[in-house]
């Protein structure tokens, strides 16, 4: 099963317009935590198995915070540790949790593919799963094959928190931000306005959208969600600028210290969109711009995950105005502990704009 772009704006299109009923609480504060997770993560569901959640299934809202759980706890000091010293797995800690959180994902993972293969269709491969029991057909006689049952298991796993978690904290980012800022939302929502009036943004739109799109990347930039990267692996010995790195040597890129490079970035400290908008107010690329990583074993799900971004969050702020609860004066912009860098869980609320 191959999906093209034209596939996934038909798939998001989908998914933001029911998601945009799911924020209308005539202006009560909520917290977005959960929405925001569970509405991106139906896209990758619908992509991994064929078809999406409801939201208030007990079985999906579990998945949510098994995700949400591991994420935070993988950024403790008792994991660090476990991480280095694997011996240490014998002691009680959050390492077990972590553990024992993704044994259960796996559990639900390993059903779901069951399922699929009693019902396969060679010739209607509904979504990756199926796609990948074909091919593990295919090379059924194939002991070095990639396709075999654990990889399955791990991939999907995989996609399903990356598919989600990051790009959700990004979303809670940019809403703060939002309201920490409103002459900026309202220069948004202008553009928004003046370039799509009602109608429902499309991806391609961004072209005509510059301090959208600037602010996007802003956001990206500023909030910088994986600071340290994933750690990589040399797969050979490698001679770079005078230093040897033997094959095996793990490699933690330091992201932060390009997204927040002051010679590429007027106010690297400050939330500042201009970054991203030239002297005639045209959006400009950074080469320092790489929240998605860089090189080879860049971010898989980096043109899904652009398209989201620009898709929530501009039928987000065409439909909706961003603000605090009564009472509350600012927006801290303080983050929590964990593998990523999110927001501390706020109220906020979201006014109807039609």
């Amino acid at each position: 099963m191959l999906i093209g772009v034209g596939d996934l704006m038909t798939l998001l299109t989908c998914h933001v317009t029911k998601f945009g009923t799911l924020l209308f609480y005539l202006g009560k504060p909520f917290d977005n935590n959960m929405i925001l997770n569970a509405a991106v993560a139906n896209i990758i569901v619908s992509i991994l198995l064929g078809h999406r959640m409801d939201y208030n299934d007990p079985q999906f809202r579990r998945l949510l915070s098994l995700v949400n759980e591991n994420v935070r706890l993988a950024g403790t000091p008792m994991v660090s540790l476990y991480n280095i010293f694997p011996f240490l797995g014998l002691f009680p800690g959050s390492h077990r949790t972590i553990l024992n959180n993704v044994m259960e994902q796996c559990e639900f993972i390993t059903k779901t593919f069951v399922e699929h293969l009693k019902n396969l269709d060679e010739n209607d491969q509904r979504s990756f799963i199926d796609a990948f029991l074909v091919r593990q057909k295919e090379e059924a006689g194939n002991p070095q094959s990639y396709f075999h049952n654990g990889n399955l298991t791990r991939v999907v796993r995989n996609l399903f928190s990356a598919g989600m978690e990051t790009t959700s904290t990004t979303l809670r980012w940019g809403l703060l931000l939002m309201i920490k800022y409103p002459k900026i939302q309202e220069k948004v929502q202008e553009e928004i306005s003046r370039v799509l009036g009602s109608a429902q943004p499309m991806y391609s739109h961004r072209g005509q959208m510059p301090f959208t799109n600037a602010v996007i990347h802003e956001i990206q930039r500023f909030s910088d969600i994986v600071p340290l990267n994933l750690a990589h692996e040399t797969t050979k010995d490698v001679a770079y600028k005078g230093y040897f790195l033997p094959k095996g040597t793990y490699i933690i890129p330091l992201l932060s210290s390009v997204l927040r490079d002051q010679t590429h970035f007027e106010k690297p400290e400050d939330f500042y969109p201009s970054h991203f908008l030239d002297a005639d107010g045209n959006f400009q690329k950074k080469e320092a711009f790489m929240p998605f990583s860089a090189g080879r074993r860049a971010c898989a799900g980096e043109t899904l995950a652009k398209m989201e971004l620009f898709i929530f969050f501009t039928t987000l702020l065409q439909k909706f105005t961003f603000c605090l609860p009564p009472g509350v004066t600012d927006v801290d912009l303080s983050s929590v502990v964990g593998i990523t860098h999110a927001p501390k869980q706020q109220m906020m609320c979201a006014f109807p704009r039609f």
